[in-house]
């Protein structure tokens, strides 16, 4: 998370499923992919808080129609998860990698590629990001904002999202370790990678089959300073966006007086 918000590119072929819980190097998977496959990646905390509000949007609807579980619905969902994607050539962070078996579905060729850390260092690192989402005046801050005024709503259907996989509302690192356990069922062994971002090019590059690339270090993202700056970006927006509101009501009233 943290850089721009990706384009799509038409007739660009989807090949990758970023399968990695949040916090476990998704924005510098995603940064090397951009790399590797000379494409667009859709990465989920990046796209839904820097992308137009249409994104947020069509995912919160897509969020919506796999909790209701039928099969009209599930039906609606596929056909707006292909919209989404197309000019995409990977899905990394949420909800893309709790929707493996419906992407699986959808890109029969795709590899899945689940980015993995520390468990115990991942619910610490998570509860960082759930302490922004918990804050009592985020809602009322976001309101004025297109888009963003949806992601309250959008984060209590990735938490019921969760709920409905991993069996818990907050997150542990019992999480973290049925995620991956979910993954072996869900996913063909030979589709499935582990990889960890620090040890670099080589290991990605070899389950990909694609060349190490010359004089190019490695992209590191630190997503906890990056989901910081965001979220104070978007608390400056707001707060401006009330500022001018409040005064131009101020100024109508004084009018009117």
């Amino acid at each position: 998370m943290g850089q721009k918000a990706s384009l799509p590119q038409p007739g660009t072929r989807f090949q990758i499923i970023g399968a990695g819980l949040p916090r476990t190097g998704t924005a510098s998977l995603t940064m090397a992919l951009e790399t590797l496959l000379d494409g667009p990646i859709w990465h989920g905390g990046t796209q839904t808080t820097l992308g137009p509000p249409s994104q947020i949007k069509a995912w919160g609807r897509i969020l919506r129609h796999w909790l209701a579980g039928t099969v009209p619905d599930r039906s609606a969902a596929l056909k707006l998860i292909e919209h989404e994607l197309d000019g995409y050539a990977a899905i990394t962070d949420c909800p893309g990698g709790q929707l493996v078996p419906e992407l699986l579905e959808l890109y029969p060729t795709a590899k899945v590629i689940c980015t993995v850390r520390d468990p115990i260092k991942w619910e610490k690192s998570l509860d960082q990001v759930r302490g922004f989402t918990l804050m009592w005046c985020i809602q009322a801050i976001l309101l004025p904002l297109p888009g963003m005024r949806h992601f309250i709503s959008y984060c209590t259907l990735l938490r019921d999202q969760w709920v409905e996989i991993y069996g818990e509302a907050i997150p542990t690192r019992q999480t973290y370790i049925r995620h991956i356990s979910w993954l072996k069922e869900v996913v063909p062994e030979d589709r499935l990678v582990f990889f960890d971002v620090r040890d670099g090019w080589e290991p990605l590059c070899e389950a990909l089959d694609k060349e190490v690339p010359k004089d190019l270090p490695f992209p590191h993202v630190n997503d906890g300073d990056a989901i910081g700056e965001v979220a104070k970006l978007h608390v400056r927006r707001g707060l401006t966006r009330w500022a001018i509101i409040l005064t131009c009501v101020a100024a109508a009233v004084a009018y009117i007086v």
